[in-house]
């Protein structure tokens, strides 16, 4: 087999991966988000099982669980995530990847009297990520801060006169 038909086979291939891989229904597991695979390719704050590799840390947030979560949301949507799922503590989002439209899920789970959303992003398929489930993680954590700390600032007096 010459190298142009395996490189004019890849998009063919790639496409058929896409198609037949799907994300696996996401469900708590007593309570918690699933554990992360012995593999580099999934990171998660929730299982205290994981190894230091795979281990994040929650996103934590002040203020209401409502305006938090409906701002993790827009991130997710915001950074391309499709939300598959959505529950008042639990939300499931899929990422494709641009080139092979490999499928990585991210999961979050709430928990309003800690003030912390447990995260989970996992590849769907492989062994190797190229650490993309990290940094996503590390990105949603970026934004959520980002946006957390323009909520806390104090909103400027409108107010005129001298009293």
């Amino acid at each position: 087999m010459s190298m142009r038909t395996i490189l004019m086979s890849l998009p063919l291939l790639s496409s058929l991966i896409s198609c037949t891989v799907s994300s696996p229904a996401g469900a708590l597991i007593d309570g918690h988000l699933r554990p992360c695979p012995n593999s580099p390719n999934c990171v998660t704050s929730d299982s205290g099982d994981s190894t230091n590799t795979n281990r994040v840390r929650p996103l934590s947030f002040s203020g209401s669980s409502e305006k938090a979560w409906q701002r993790i949301q827009g991130i997710i949507k915001g950074m391309g995530g499709e939300i598959e799922e959505v529950q008042p503590l639990y939300l499931r989002a899929a990422f494709r990847s641009t080139v092979f439209h490999f499928v990585d899920d991210v999961e979050l789970r709430m928990v309003p009297a800690e003030k912390v959303i447990h995260i989970r992003s996992g590849a769907n398929v492989g062994y190797w990520d190229f650490g993309v489930n990290k940094k996503r993680v590390q990105k949603i954590r970026q934004l959520f801060q980002q946006e957390s700390a323009g909520d806390m600032q104090p909103r400027p007096d409108t107010s005129s006169g001298t009293g």
